[in-house]
């Protein structure tokens, strides 16, 4: 007769096997069985299956799991050797489509492999007191894990859908002597008007290697625009844009949208095009799309952000209702900017760019060009993600472009090689030019500081400075340079006198200090400017808010 003591052997011995067969184990063995299963569907799933349940489903998840697996490591090397491709997948609107969908099939099989697993468990077999802890277990993991891959899902759908509101379908472009040309239009579009008004123009221009950018602000009471070669708009303004004093360039994108949309069959916005077409013929370069920016809208944008920071060189209002459009007089600001370090939310980040009562347009393109730099410095990739929801809303209620989104990849790839590379930049007034320049502009003078522009900004050149261009300096010009003097200004910061159109050297960002008080030592409060309005003495404002156009972004 055979010993009691003797191990069993053959297939009924498996009935003994704790992990598979849980009923003949002990209530410790149990639970600590119970979290393990758990564990493995959280970081191999399907492996809990394969030693504890269905073989074939498991055997199935562990292919699909090792798939993945080998998705995930062939896209984080293709970050390291070739990000563009990878950032080509994700926002062409064919390839994204499918690995959303891939997502949120795998999120959902997850899910079930999660059921399938409290099943593998048998709750009943567990010690009461076990029960909510290994149940709070599997919900944690099951939304660590499932619901992660479903919340990406989402959110790389949200991001689907935001490029094909706002980017085109079209083909993609090339280089032009190996750069990439945008014109950005800040602009608004109410209610009571047709087309939009653009308040700034600038032209992004940014190598196709390294990513090094060129800035080009055109104000926007330029006059005399001339319209590129291919241009439908040289027929009627074969001699330039020079109806008189109304014709602004800003006023092209209204009038062509009004009066001459014919001309563009075909084209979504007729005006941007030809505002694009005259600035392209103007600076003598040529731009290749359009960058629309509402800014009725882009408060949205900066809220969505969190705000932006900034330094500013001087107090900025919040204007009041217009009383004197002709001499544009307002009325009692709403408020004011105060010089120095601000935190600016979507409201007064959208003044702070538009606003110029007390002083020239010139100040408030510096200011612009400041918003524009603080947010492309300050949106990192943390703020992107946990704001991705509110950041593609906006974006999708703000800003509108003819480039095509099957070139984002590059594009975006372009931008994170220019963050942290000073840009450089060129107005087509103060400080680089007379003040008079914009209303008789020279074309081969601004044709030739263009082509030293983009020298400077181009291969092995980039590093080095180029007589007359500036290097990421946001400053303007200042009334009242003789109070601010006195009022302690840094010397050296204010602008030189121009010399027939010829460029002035600039601060960096940071290098100059904010006028916080008057001439006698007196701190600016708002109380004290909205005192002299309420006197009348505008004069005396314009002087303490002249250094209101020198900006940096923190």
């Amino acid at each position: 007769m055979a010993s009691s003591n003797m191990p069993q052997t053959g297939p009924g011995a498996l009935l003994t096997d704790p992990v598979r067969y849980p009923s003949s184990a002990s209530p410790t063995v149990r639970t600590k069985r119970a979290f393990v299963l758990v564990l493995l569907t959280l970081l191999v799933p399907g492996s809990a299956q394969l030693v504890a349940g269905d073989r074939k489903l498991g055997r199935i998840a562990l292919r699909v799991t090792l798939c993945a697996w080998v998705a995930l490591l062939l896209a984080l090397v293709l970050l390291l050797l070739n990000r563009t491709l990878l950032i080509s997948i994700i926002t062409n609107p064919v390839t994204s489509l499918v690995v959303v969908l891939l997502l949120a099939a795998l999120a959902v099989g997850w899910a079930v492999l999660f059921v399938n697993t409290l099943r593998l468990i048998r709750p009943v077999l567990l010690a009461p007191s076990a029960r909510p802890a290994v149940g709070i277990a599997l919900v944690l993991a099951l939304v660590l894990g499932s619901g992660s891959l479903g919340y990406a899902a989402y959110l790389l759908n949200v991001g689907r859908n935001a490029i094909g509101s706002i980017f085109s379908s079209g083909p993609a472009m090339e280089p032009v002597e190996g750069r990439y040309n945008f014109l950005m239009i800040g602009g608004d579009a109410g209610d009571d008007r047709t087309g939009r008004r653009p308040d700034s123009l600038s032209v992004l221009s940014v190598d196709a290697k390294t990513g090094q950018t060129a800035i080009i602000s055109i104000p926007r009471n330029f006059q005399n625009a001339q319209f590129s070669a291919d241009s439908p708009m040289r027929k009627i303004y074969p001699d330039g844009y020079d109806c008189g004093d109304e014709c602004l360039i800003n006023a092209i994108n209204t009038e062509v949208t009004n009066e001459h949309a014919d001309l563009y069959p075909g084209v979504a916005d007729p005006g941007a095009q030809a505002t694009l077409e005259a600035v392209s013929g103007t600076l003598g370069m040529d731009i290749q799309a359009y960058v629309l920016v509402d800014m009725d809208g882009f408060s949205k944008l900066i809220d969505a952000m969190g705000g932006i920071r900034i330094k500013a060189g001087g107090w900025v209002p919040i204007s009041g209702e217009t009383i004197d459009e002709l001499n544009g007089i307002h009325g009692m600001p709403l408020g004011w900017i105060p010089a120095g370090d601000n935190t600016l939310d979507g409201y007064h980040a959208l003044w702070y760019g538009r606003s110029r009562e007390f002083v020239d347009d010139y100040a408030r393109i510096a200011r612009q060009q400041c918003v524009q730099q603080a947010m492309l410095k300050q949106l990192d990739p943390a703020i992107l993600l946990a704001k991705f929801e509110d950041i593609a809303d906006a974006g999708t209620k703000v800003v509108d472009s003819n480039i095509s989104s099957s070139q984002l990849g590059s594009f975006l790839d372009l931008a994170m090689k220019a963050k942290g590379k000073e840009a450089k930049r060129l107005t087509l007034g103060p400080p680089d030019f007379d003040p008079t320049f914009s209303t008789n502009p020279d074309f081969d003078e601004i044709h030739t500081r263009v082509d030293q522009l983009l020298a400077s900004a181009s291969g092995p050149q980039a590093a080095g400075p180029v007589s007359g261009v500036q290097d990421d300096a946001i400053v303007a010009p200042a009334a009242g340079a003789g109070h601010l003097q006195a009022a302690g200004a840094a010397p050296g910061l204010l602008p030189r006198p121009f010399t027939g159109g010829a460029a002035q050297e600039s601060p960096a960002p940071s290098d100059f200090t904010p006028v916080t008080t008057t001439p006698d030592g007196e701190p600016i409060t708002e109380e004290m400017l909205n005192e002299l309005k309420r006197e009348g003495n505008e004069q005396a404002i314009r002087d303490l808010v002249a250094t209101n156009g020198q900006c940096a972004a923190l």
